[in-house]
This record gives structure tokens, sequence and C-alpha cells, in this order.
């Protein structure tokens, strides 16, 4: 049997090998113009500060970042799709939240920093997976509980992981100690690295939120606190549920920046300044990206019982960040309507590509013996794990149940 991080450098291989063809998608005729920097001049409504000097409004950037930056967009909005109709074709089971509508963050995020940076989040994940290394099937394939799945089939939407990612997770507001942990992490051993730590609208009023802060603060970690605030805790307006619905101004002794959510260069320099903050040595910060679901909180949520479809066309309309950028793209002459609709159609194929082999790929094996596999770091392993029964212990030497001949 292949070793689990074999495994998952093979998936890698395969995701690469899979996603050079979207990267490389109309900018091989043209590769000297692509590379050309270009000049962006955001809207003065784009960021709120507290306690510090908001970012620069005007920055340059390259042609082919923002090219890419599309791309990655229109492939996470179909990846959503594709869950959507997975999940109503009753392929995909139990809970599963979209994103769809926020895809700035996570994209605009990853463009901002770099691999040795760290992100966790809550379960609203799958494009914070895509972005950070995991391939479309590796993540509809979990999500159907698949063994190719990027947790081989055992998480399902809420627990997804890859390379400097760490969740997707399932508590609400839980995720926000561990990212504090993961700050810790980086200052203890001196790298030029920092922890983005992303939490919803709904979870801001956790007590565990305040107490990361204040370590945070206390030692100085390199920490960007980021709140989603998508307007909606489940169910639940953001005006309901706190008394302060200035997120960002939430950290008290900690400064705070306010961003358009739905703008991806908006958000891309919101979040390169953040790092930049961060590892300059500044310690936390906390940002609230400014966003909108078009969905409901979850596959089981139609979302429209506590806003009306009016709102939600608003955004839809004017809004949107695909759009957003797009706009961009053909104000700034780096690609045409028909260039466009090329990558559009490229990203359809791909995804569906990806569903197939998906859904085509196994479940795991009915068999106890994949329950002790992923317990422990390989080589760090206790002589036995108790199971269930006596005769369920596994024996991590022989690599079998301790107690059965």
């Amino acid at each position: 049997m292949l070793s689990a991080s074999l495994r998952k450098q093979l998936k890698f291989n395969a995701f690469q090998n899979g996603r050079s063809v979207i990267r490389s998608m109309a900018t091989t005729k043209n590769a000297t113009k692509d590379s050309e920097t270009v000049k962006i001049t955001l809207p003065e409504t784009s960021f709120e500060g507290y306690m510090l000097d908001i970012p620069e409004l005007g920055f340059e950037t390259s042609k082919q970042s923002l090219l890419q930056m599309y791309k990655d967009m229109v492939i996470i909005r179909r990846m959503e799709m594709a869950c959507d109709a997975l999940y109503k074709a009753k392929k995909i089971r139990g809970f599963c939240h979209l994103s769809t509508g926020q895809e700035a963050i996570a994209v605009g995020i990853e463009n901002a920093i770099t691999k040795k940076d760290s992100v966790i989040t809550s379960y609203r994940c799958h494009g914070f997976t895509y972005m950070r290394g995991g391939s479309v099937k590796s993540v509809l394939a979990e999500l159907m509980g698949r063994r190719a799945g990027v947790s081989y089939g055992k998480g399902g939407s809420m627990h997804l992981y890859a390379e400097g990612f760490y969740g997707g997770n399932g508590i609400v507001g839980a995720q926000v100690p561990l990212g504090a942990g993961l700050g810790f992490a980086h200052q203890y051993k001196n790298e030029d690295a920092c922890s983005f730590t992303l939490y919803g609208d709904g979870a801001s009023n956790q007590g565990q939120i305040f107490e990361s802060y204040n370590m945070a603060k206390l030692f100085n970690l390199p920490v960007i606190f980021a709140c989603e605030n998508n307007k909606y805790g489940m169910g639940t307006a953001a005006s309901r549920s706190s008394a302060l619905t200035e997120y960002y101004k939430r950290g008290q002794y900690i400064p705070g920046l306010k961003v358009n959510g739905m703008d991806i260069l908006a958000t891309y320099q919101a979040s390169k300044f953040a790092r930049d903050w961060c590892v300059s040595g500044k310690g936390p910060l906390v940002l609230e990206y400014e966003t909108y679901r078009y969905g409901g909180h979850s596959m089981s949520d139609p979302g429209t019982t506590y806003r009306t479809r009016e709102e939600i066309q608003h955004m839809r309309s004017k809004s949107d960040p695909i759009a957003g950028l797009k706009h961009h793209l053909l104000e700034l002459s780096i690609a045409t309507e028909d260039e466009i609709k090329a990558y559009d159609k490229a990203a359809r194929k791909y995804v569906e590509e990806q569903v197939a082999l998906a859904d085509a790929a196994p479940p795991p094996d009915a068999k106890l013996s994949i329950l002790f596999e992923d317990v422990y770091v390989k080589g760090t392993e206790v002589p036995t794990l108790r199971g269930r029964i006596p005769t369920d212990t596994w024996d991590f030497q022989k690599n079998d149940f301790a107690n059965r001949t």
C-alpha cells in the first residue's frame, strides 16, 4: 500500500498537471505583453482603517496576475456550482457550505501571500483548499466520500486540508486559537511568515476569539484575524446578533482594516498590506472582508426566508467579484471579450472533467485498518492505539491489529 506522503505527492502532481492547462490558457501567444505591469487605482471606499493608515489606493501589478486571479475565481465558482448539482443528485451527503459570491477572498489572499504563510478557516473552505494546492478532483472526491479526496474520504465538506492550509474546521470559531498557535510557531521558528486566520461574522462573538486577540497582542504574534462578514450568521442578520457590526474594530487594542471583499483588487491589496504588517514585526491585525454569499448558509438552507430575492439579485448584478474583474480586464485591454469567453469555456470543461474523475473514484475500503492511518505523523506513533474493544487495538510496528491472529 502506498504511504500517506507518497499518495499526497501523487495527488499534488496530478493537480499540477491539470491546473497548468488552465494557467496557460490563451496567454502563450503573447507572453511578453502579459508580463507587463498595469497601474490600478482603487475607489476611496475600498478601505476603512482603525488605529492605522489604510493601504495605498494605487499600486502596480502584472497583467498575468490579473488574468490568473480571474481564472481562479471562475474555477472556484464552477466547482461550487458542481457541488450544488452533486448535492442535489444525492452524491454529496451531510453538510455542504458553498462560497459562491465570496471567491475574491480566497483568491486575493493566496495571490498576496507566500507558500510559507499559513491559512486556516471555518467550514466554507472549498475555495481555500483549491488555492492552497488541492485539485478540484480531490475536493469533490472528499465531498463524495471517496478515497481520492484530500482527507481520503474521511472528512467531508468541512474538513479539507492542503500544504500550508490547516482546514476547514466544523466547530464555530474553534480555528481561531489554532490560527494564533500557527502564528506563534512562525514566530518561534523565526520564519518570515504569518498566519491568516479566518472566521465568519456568525463566529465573531465567540469568547475564544477574544482570548486569541489577547494572547496574540501580548506575544506580538504575526496573525491576521480575518472576519469574512457575509452579512448573515446562518439565518441571522449581523445587526441582530452583534452590538458592534464594525468587526475590524473588535480587536480594541489591535489595529483593524475593513475591506471591500467583493473587489478582488481591494482584497489583494489589503491582504498584501496585512502580511507586510505582520512579518515586519508590528504584531497582529484584524481584517474585515465585507462580502456576500449568494446561496443559503448551507445546502439545506434556501437562503430566502430571512432576506429578499431582490437583495440577492442586486448583489449579483452590482457587486459580483468575477464580473468586476472582467470589467478591469476589458478596460485595461488585457483580454478581449472572446478571450474571456474562452477562459470561461475552458474552466467549465476542466471542472466537468474533474467531476467525472471524482465521481469515478472508489470509496475507501470497508476495513477498520484505515481508521488508524492518519492519527500520528509517521515515525511518531505510540506502540499501540486502543480500539473500541480489545481486539480492535492497533499495533503500529506490526501495521496490524495487536490481538488478532
